[in-house]
């Protein structure tokens, strides 16, 4: 299999790039300098040219380059035309969108039939996003992820956050969709070969943070200093069968 990848050097694109080489599968990001967002028929020749089987779109607006509107240009639009011009050429296509669809308002756990409430930021990009995917490729993959849990700082996932914090402090009565890296780059090859619909990937059964920024710490070394708080409540847990990601005590055994 070749597979395209946007946001290839993210977190999430990083560990599919890993998995997907490992298993044997030719992968080609895609070079944003060298095919722009905005430039339709550069595009359309890149995705000629690769003949993939499979693109993952999972690039987002994380940094500025410019551009005017490039929130909504990256998130939103960009989305949209792959979406398209994986439909005419018959490229499989697989979405990532977010649990921030939902506010902190919304009441979980979430279901795929959860009505999202989010009406600004990036959860409104996404959800938009998921729409315009939707009504431009019906034969569209979209993946709501959760929070991701990596190895190491340095990207945008929990372990860099906990590591940023002088003071962890962590709820008991927030329960926060989230997964491995490495489970989430599993689930979304698995989701290439699925029933065109939406999925939610979460490995959190009935975790709250602090026990899971505990966990985390002990594994690391107990090298943050982690608080715990009822300050922040609620349930942000994605639910979905179809999905089947380990739960977080596999990776985390002092969860069970």
């Amino acid at each position: 299999m070749k597979a395209i990848i946007t946001g290839m050097k993210g977190a999430v694109g990083s560990a599919l790039q890993a998995h997907l080489l490992a298993d044997g599968h030719e992968v080609v990001g895609w070079e944003r300098t060298a095919v722009p967002p905005h430039n339709h028929t550069a595009a359309q020749t890149f995705l000629r040219d690769t003949q993939p089987d499979l693109l993952f779109h999972l690039a987002i607006a994380s940094q500025s380059t410019g551009v005017e509107n490039e929130g909504w240009q990256i998130n939103v639009a960009w989305p949209t035309q792959l979406a398209q011009l994986c439909a005419e050429q018959n490229i499989r296509f697989v979405f990532t969108s977010s649990v921030m669809v939902f506010t902190d308002d919304a009441v979980g756990p979430f279901t795929p039939d959860s009505v999202p409430d989010a009406r600004e930021g990036y959860g409104y990009d996404k959800l938009v996003a998921e729409q315009q995917v939707r009504a431009a490729n019906p034969a569209a993959i979209i993946a709501r992820l959760g929070w991701q849990i990596g190895d190491a700082p340095g990207s945008n996932n929990m372990i860099d956050f906990l590591a940023k914090q002088d003071l962890v402090r962590a709820s008991e009565k927030w329960f926060p969709a989230c997964s491995f890296l490495a489970d989430t780059a599993v689930a979304l090859q698995s989701l290439a070969d699925a029933t065109p619909d939406l999925y939610l990937l979460d490995s959190n059964d009935h975790w709250n943070f602090y026990q899971i920024a505990t966990a985390l710490n002990e594994r690391h070394g107990n090298q943050w200093r982690v608080e715990k708080t009822a300050d922040f409540i609620y349930d942000q847990r994605m639910r979905d069968p179809r999905t089947n990601l380990p739960l977080l005590d596999k990776r985390l055994p002092s969860l069970a």
